[in-house]
């Protein structure tokens, strides 16, 4: 029996469904207990192991993100206004390298435009490799398209041997994307080959709040019409209603789905001729340490290769102190640091293979001298992490339609099965929701 009912309904509580809420007035339902989604922080005391919310700003704790670091870069002016008036920030210049731990060797991101940071044979060979490439190819796979812009030398050095990881091993199966995130100039891979270059990429710069993420989330969840602890089991389009995992149900008009886009086909039950287009899970060990000797200051590391299967190190307290306990953050003697690794779309590590991992992750850390004795730790799992395509596939266009046919709108990274940040999502979410209001 259908206990209430709503004109129009808002799934996910992420930042682009909190955007919407605000624009439109119309309830946001959340599974999660609190908002934000992955874009959310949690704390872990010194030498605990349980999640506590938000303690003060002079708790003995360390601050985590549940889906590794959300550092806020590019976006519309006027979003990016509404956030640092919600959430006032700070703009970080992006300190970020590639780690070949074999060597302990260190180059600037982009790869391509440091190569004078590589062994001087390497540097010389990957230089003709990619002024000698051709423009004129059409790479059909991810893996092809890196080959074909950056040379052998540097596809064998690093893209494969990252993206193998990064994709969880389908980089020689999807599709080309992303392709601003490996930004190429000529211009500056001779001057990177000489010397330092000019920095370039999409993330050159950063905003982050500076009370942490929590504070945008916070502002964000103050303004909309919030339901936490609404987790859907199921949608019937013909009836329109949506049934939540505790058996109420919800009668509705219109939906606004947030949720990733292979969720909503699930719980809609609606067909596709086309197989569904394959995605990544990722595994985020938070860890808070005594910082190691050779403890780099940069923001997030991409690691070719690793023996625990980790591909990125990031270093939330390089950018801001507030991630360290409050009776450290003077001292420049801890640290707190995420680290990625992904899993196939789909599979999920259980609870011993986790132990077994986090262990070796942290050995290996600890031989590299990042981190000495670890003080706080926790496993963070994104299930729809990172959306690819297979080469040719049409499953995005079929389900959308699908679903726009049934009145089911859709807004955001994971609806619309594509890569953005933070500042991006809110505009969605606040477009979505301003067609809304106009639309009723």
């Amino acid at each position: 029996m259908t206990r209430e009912r709503h004109e129009t309904l808002i799934l996910g509580g992420g930042v682009t469904g909190l955007a919407a809420g605000i624009a439109s007035g119309y309830p946001v339902f959340e599974g999660q207990a609190f908002p934000g989604g992955i874009c959310s922080s949690y704390y872990v005391r010194r030498g605990s192991t349980g999640r506590i919310p938000n303690p003060g700003p002079k708790a003995d704790a360390y601050r985590f993100e549940h889906g590794g670091g959300h550092w806020i870069f590019g976006g519309h002016p006027e979003v990016l206004g509404i956030v640092e008036r919600l959430a006032p920030c700070d703009r970080i210049a992006r300190k970020s390298s590639v780690y070949f731990p074999d060597d302990s060797r260190y180059v600037g991101f982009p790869l391509q435009h440091h190569l004078h940071q590589l062994r001087p044979d390497v540097a010389a060979r990957a230089l003709a490799e990619v002024l000698a490439a051709s423009a004129e190819s059409a790479p059909r796979t991810m893996a092809e398209a890196l080959e074909a812009q950056f040379g052998k030398t540097l596809a064998e050095l690093f893209f494969h041997p990252f993206h193998a990881g990064y994709t969880a091993g389908l980089w020689r199966e999807i599709a080309p994307q992303d392709g601003y995130k490996t930004p190429l100039d000529l211009r500056l891979v001779r001057q990177g080959a000489l010397g330092p270059a000019t920095p370039v990429g999409y993330n050159v710069t950063f905003l982050y709040p500076r009370d942490g993420l929590d504070s945008l989330i916070g502002g964000l969840a103050a303004r909309a019409d919030l339901r936490c602890g609404h987790s859907v089991a199921g949608i019937d389009l013909a009836r329109r209603e949506i049934v939540l995992d505790d058996g109420r149900v919800v009668g509705y008009g219109r939906l606004l789905s947030t949720l990733p886009l292979n969720r909503m086909v699930e719980l809609t039950g609606i067909q596709t001729q086309s197989a569904p287009d394959p995605y990544t899970s990722v595994l985020v060990l938070n860890i808070g340490a005594r910082r190691g000797p050779r403890c780099p200051d940069d923001h997030w590391l991409y690691i070719p290769q690793s023996q625990a299967g980790f591909h990125r190190v990031g270093f939330y307290s390089n950018v801001h102190p507030h991630f360290l306990p409050a009776s450290v953050r003077d001292a420049n003697n801890a640290t707190c640091i995420y680290v990625e690794r992904s899993f196939p779309g789909g599979t999920r590590p259980g609870t011993a293979e986790v132990a077994r991992y986090a262990e070796a992750t942290v050995r290996e850390l600890q031989a590299w001298g990042f981190i000495a004795d670890v003080e706080a730790m926790d496993p963070s799992w994104v299930d729809v992490a990172y959306t690819w395509t297979y080469p040719g596939s049409s499953w995005v266009k079929e389900a959308t339609s699908a679903l726009v046919r049934e009145n089911v709108w859709l807004a955001g990274r994971y609806a619309r099965w594509m890569f953005q940040g933070i500042a991006d999502s809110l505009r969605d979410g606040f477009l979505a929701g301003q067609a809304l209001r106009l639309a009723q």
